[in-house]
């Protein structure tokens, strides 16, 4: 037979064999083996996917989690989101600052507020680095674990130069999510952006909302008291504080391009922050959300809009309602847009009347007690819709298990479940969720039986500070130990019926 080595002689063959092992399977450090994701970033993906998976996807203002969160209606808000985003692309005129200050009562609609503007920016061109927080949403938009990836992240895609030195950091210092809000801040964020060049005159911003809602993360080594001897629980107070203090010292550097939106209730912790003399001299003047931005004018538009629609739907006359409602309703209001939005909800949702007669119901609604807080008059509405239901400390009870927390602030659950999976646990018999939510769907978002994924979702936050408040909530209150009854009596049914 033929060979390449006939008539060979005084020859040898060295044979060096090299053995090509298969990679390693790559293990996701959070959902086990078997990912697609790499565990480490290569030049082809330089931002890993590793920092895809610690970053807060709900807390985006275009993310699916908040499909339905609430923005500004056409024609309302104009004024204010427009020096927001005046300021956002040209700055303050006298001295050059990148932090500013939203604020207002609950209700007044900054959440919407700042949602509109992320959406003018996005249409504009404008980058805008977003985070969303809420106390009734996942577990990563209530916290601040994941609050600098998440910033950072949102960064290297809008600007593709940071993807390199980001992917670097993250292959040098493995742990660095382990690390606290600045040694973070300056490693992701920080050090990155002074090793590219950035556009000294792109315009962009930083949009952070609720960050009044981000609550306190707590660790195995608390605070511990030296008098004691016992742990002393961090306050929410003090991560709110902690990111203040990275956000300042990122607008601060010069390297950081964007300018820095807050918008929070006017609670102690931030008074006491943006009112701090040796922090003037970095901040734009406050934004506060009060008569100067006539939001009367821009809630009769909003129920004029509203009404208008609800006509056409039922065929109704067109001078309903009439002006004396409406002015009504307005003074009912006091300036919350909470109110009249869920006046509307009650309407258009609500099982127990035509609109005429749902808009006789609202309008016999009036306060128990003197109009001593601004929320007298919510705080009545919330309570006739709560006593609609034919259970109403039932329904309590559920709107508690659907925040996944009890009243005195425990929590039950650590992440956020499907609605189809929290009525698998509270329903005792088929129907049970109907009977116990059917009359509130003014107050929550409640998914379609066939949708196995969606959470339920509160409308706002006003109603959990309601439901906290015995002196607000009188009859319909209903404590921590009642809800923790009810919901390891369910437990204990279903484990002992398998």
């Amino acid at each position: 037979m033929a060979s390449f080595f006939n008539d060979a002689h005084d020859c040898s063959v060295e044979l060096n064999v090299t053995q090509i092992n298969p990679p390693a399977p790559l293990i996701d450090p959070l959902n086990g083996e078997g990912s697609k994701m790499r565990a480490y970033p290569t030049r082809a993906h330089p931002v890993p996917e590793l920092l895809a998976a610690r970053i807060a996807s709900g807390a985006l203002h275009d993310s699916d989690e908040r499909c339905d969160a609430p923005r500004c209606h056409p024609e309302t808000r104009v004024a204010v989101q427009g020096e927001i985003y005046s300021w956002i692309v040209h700055g303050d005129p006298e001295k050059n600052v990148k932090m500013k200050w939203v604020t207002g009562p609950a209700g007044t609609g900054k959440t919407a507020v700042m949602g509109s503007v992320a959406d003018i920016c996005k249409q504009n061109g404008v980058p805008a680095v977003t985070f969303f927080f809420s106390s009734f949403a996942s577990a990563d938009r209530r916290r601040k674990t994941v609050f600098i990836p998440t910033i950072a992240y949102q960064l290297a895609e809008h600007l593709p130069q940071l993807k390199d030195p980001v992917a670097q950091t993250i292959r040098d210092k493995p742990l660095i999510f382990k690390k606290n809000l600045r040694v973070q801040m300056e490693a992701l964020i920080l050090t990155p952006l002074r090793q590219v060049e950035i556009d000294p005159n792109l315009p962009g911003v930083v949009l952070i909302d609720g960050l009044d809602e981000c609550e306190a993360e707590q660790y195995l080594d608390s605070h511990v008291s030296s008098r004691a001897g016992g742990s002393i629980e961090r306050t929410k107070d003090e991560d709110q504080l902690e990111i203040l203090e990275v956000l300042l010292e990122a607008a601060l550097d010069p390297a950081f391009p964007f300018r820095i939106v807050i918008a929070s209730r006017p609670e102690r912790v931030f008074r006491e922050f943006f009112n701090d003399e040796s922090h003037k001299l970095c901040l734009s003047p406050h934004l506060i959300l009060d008569e100067r931005y006539n939001p009367d004018a821009d809630i009769t538009l909003f129920l004029e809009a509203k009404f208008s629609e609800i006509r056409r739907r039922y065929n109704l006359n067109p001078s309903w309602p009439s002006p004396d409602i409406l002015a009504t309703l307005l003074d009912r209001a006091s300036g919350q847009f909470i109110y009249v939005a869920t006046v509307i909800r009650y309407i258009a949702t609500s099982r127990n009347g035509n609109p005429q007669t749902l808009l006789d119901h609202i309008m016999k609604v009036n306060p128990t007690r003197p109009k001593t807080n601004p929320f007298s008059h919510l705080d009545a509405f919330y309570t006739h819709i709560l006593q609609s239901a034919p259970d109403p400390v039932l329904s309590v009870k559920w709107l508690w298990v659907i925040d996944e927390r009890l009243p005195n602030g425990w929590y039950l659950f650590e992440q956020q479940h499907a609605a189809f999976e929290l009525n698998l646990l509270l329903e005792a018999d088929a129907g049970d969720a109907e009977y116990a939510l059917g009359d509130l769907h003014s107050l929550i978002s409640v998914p379609p039986p066939d949708d196995l994924e969606t959470p339920y979702r509160p409308y706002h936050k006003t109603l959990y500070d309601f439901l906290q408040s015995e002196e607000r909530c009188g009859t319909t209150y209903v404590d921590s130990g009642p809800c923790e009854e009810f919901v390891w009596c369910r437990f204990s049914d279903i484990c002992t019926s398998e």
